[in-house]
């Protein structure tokens, strides 16, 4: 399986954009090389603009291209992307629904040995909570690339979270992103998980170790948590009739409250939560932190486990 770190997804599909679309335009604030945006910088450098360090400027420089027809794509870490930038992006872009595609590296503690101040958890609560933002996490390079592509035709603003570590890069490049539309990969009777972001290969494999011992696993990708593919999360549900999530992420705030809040209103269902559990992060290895953390595959397969014995 080839290993691809996800932002150089992101990098490659803001270049092909460029090519095809010309009122994208790149924003930077000082980690060009970071996010993978420079092969676009170098292809386009009248549409890139390096803000420096001045995340805050960046949104608002941003908001004031849309109005003139371009469609700027703002490149940070997921921490500087969010909680430095909450007041500007809160106010000049989702409260006037500007057009910007705020797009946001080295999230979660995959983000490793940087340790508890640049890993970010809090950034999908943050940013699904703001009216008319969209919120896209991706699982791999090619499903990262995919949805830079697609957020450019999406009017409206959109935050994209990818990170830094190179990962197994096992979906179909040929296979567009569809915003909103959730993506099933595994079928099952027993369990449904429904994962994002960098756990869904952890989800894919423990579901493969779960088969071996019998237990039929439902993997559903959650690349899009707002808005929320309540027909296929639903669907998937009434057939299983138990739910893991999984997330590089908090527990609270994150995809796995989304789901919960979904089936509490219609149609309540035993649930187990695959998540950092309320806790910042620390310098380490990616792989030691989600062992640490609970977010690996081994702790999917305990919360399976946990939540069958409750399941009616």
């Amino acid at each position: 399986m080839e290993l691809k770190d996800t932002r150089s997804g992101f990098g490659a599909g803001l270049l092909e954009l460029g090519k095809t679309n010309p009122n994208v335009v790149g924003l930077c604030a000082d980690l060009t090389g970071s996010l993978k945006m420079d092969a676009f910088e170098k292809e386009f450098p009248n549409r890139f603009f390096q803000v420096g360090i001045a995340e805050a400027n960046m949104m608002g420089i941003a908001a004031g291209m849309t109005i003139g027809g371009k469609i700027p794509f703002t490149g940070t870490f997921a921490n500087f992307s969010t909680g430095r930038v909450y007041d500007q992006i809160r106010q000049s872009i989702a409260y006037s629904n500007k057009n910007v595609k705020i797009c946001a590296s080295h999230a979660g503690l995959t983000l490793g040995e940087d340790g508890a101040t640049h890993q970010i958890l809090e950034d999908i609560g943050l940013m699904k909570m703001l009216p008319g933002m969209t919120v896209i996490n991706t699982c791999d390079y090619n499903q990262t690339k995919n949805a830079t592509i697609a957020i450019a035709n999406h009017i409206g603003p959109v935050y994209l979270r990818f990170g830094r570590p190179k990962v197994p890069n096992f979906t179909d490049s040929e296979k567009s992103f569809e915003i909103g539309k959730a993506i099933p990969i595994t079928q099952g009777n027993d369990v449904s998980i429904f994962s994002t972001g960098h756990t869904v290969w952890e989800a894919l494999e423990a579901t493969n170790i779960l088969k071996e011992q019998g237990i039929e696993c439902e993997l559903i990708n959650i690349a899009t948590i707002k808005p929320l593919d309540q027909k296929t999360i639903l669907e998937s549900i009434k057939k299983t009739k138990c739910i893991v999530t999984t997330e590089e992420h908090q527990i609270l705030g994150g995809l796995g409250c989304s789901i919960a809040q979904l089936v509490a209103k219609n149609q309540p269902t035993p649930i187990e939560f695959v998540g950092v559990d309320d806790s910042f992060g620390e310098s380490g290895k990616p792989t030691e932190l989600m062992q640490k953390y609970k977010i690996d595959k081994i702790s999917i397969i305990n919360a399976v486990k946990r939540v069958l014995k409750k399941k009616i």
